[in-house]
């Protein structure tokens, strides 16, 4: 079993940045691909950006250029930077994680967090 916990949001002004975290516990994470997806409200759960084992990374296109995930394998925590914040990054953003390879596909992973709410202001 793995549990995760993310932190990190909050309320933030546009513009400005957040990192959030997604901690994990249970098991050995450095060989698990973990992936960030965000659900705003009245909308469809979607992806946003993973890493995989080798730290290999992939992103939304609507998201590439202002966040940045990463991991510590030594910390059993997973990152994303997020930049320039905009009031549509408004969501509440989960990290969820699987063995093997990473996917975009959000109905290929086994575990999730609870999510951290990331609310932008203009």
């Amino acid at each position: 079993q793995v549990q995760l916990e993310e932190s990190g949001g909050g309320l933030v002004q546009a513009g400005a940045s957040l990192r959030l975290s997604c901690a994990a516990s249970g098991r050995t994470f450095g060989s698990l691909a973990v992936a960030w997806f965000r659900q705003a409200p009245s909308k469809e759960r979607e992806f946003v950006a993973s890493i995989n084992s080798n730290t290999y990374t992939d992103y939304a296109d609507s998201v590439k250029d202002r966040f940045t995930v990463s991991r510590d394998n030594t910390k059993n925590t997973v990152y994303l930077q997020i930049d320039s914040l905009k009031r549509e990054d408004t969501a509440v953003y989960y990290c969820a994680a699987r063995t093997g390879y990473m996917t975009p596909w959000d109905q290929a992973y086994t575990y999730w967090g609870q999510g951290t709410q990331v609310t932008v202001a203009s």
